[in-house]
């Protein structure tokens, strides 16, 4: 049996596609999650990059292909009222649950579908309320123990060479993206083209200059 670590954040649209997503694509195989919440906006600052809210028409284009790939894909996906948001409540609120940093598929549904369904305010108070009580707390959410918790999921994140989300990890293999899960169903499947090719492929010369180089 395979394990994959998940690395997620409710604050982003493709990684709840593929959290419902995930079971279908990895169907007959056998493997085992460990659903982990991390901060994307740590990670894309890591490497100096800005997520596609930071460009207006990519925002645009985001918004739209998500939700379209929510209705395509029988998902479910509204935009809720505002986003981007600070997810931190929600991730906090999550790992309230959690023993050792990991929470359950069910916990990582149920705050999703709080998001990106119904297109309300992810962050109003009274939501929130509403999404706790449908919860199983183990710790007062909220608490700096549950921050340094999201902080040490991120650190071991990038270690791993995560930069995004939905990322999922498989024996030091990194993969990313909705898109990434029919590559991920073939490492768990023992694809060959893997083990010819995973190191090979990135191995090329970099020819980028800037306009100030050239």
């Amino acid at each position: 049996m395979k394990h994959i670590d998940f690395y997620l954040d409710f604050v982003s649209p493709y990684a709840w596609l593929a959290l419902e997503q995930l079971p279908q694509a990895l169907q007959g195989l056998s493997y085992h999650v460990s659903y982990k919440p991390v901060l994307l906006g740590a990670l894309v600052k890591q490497y100096g990059h800005g997520g596609p809210a930071a460009i207006a028409p990519k925002r645009d284009w985001t918004y739209r292909h998500v939700a379209w790939l929510g209705h395509s894909l029988g998902v479910g996906l509204q935009m809720p009222a505002q986003h981007p948001f600070s997810p931190v409540p929600l991730l906090s609120l999550a790992l309230a649950t959690s023993v050792d940093g990991c929470i359950s598929r069910h916990v990582a549904r149920e705050v999703m579908r709080h998001v990106w369904h119904g297109g309300q305010d992810a962050l109003a108070p009274e939501r929130l309320q509403a999404l706790q009580q449908r919860l199983t707390l183990r710790h007062e959410p909220g608490a700096d123990a549950l921050r340094a918790r999201l902080r040490q999921n991120t650190q071991e994140a990038l270690a791993a060479g995560a930069f995004g989300v939905p990322t999922w990890v498989v024996d030091g293999r990194v993969f990313w993206g909705l898109d990434a899960l029919p590559l991920l169903r073939a490492c768990l499947a023992g694809d060959p083209w893997l083990q010819d090719h995973w190191d090979t492929v990135p191995q090329v010369t970099n020819g980028f200059k800037s306009d100030l180089q050239s």
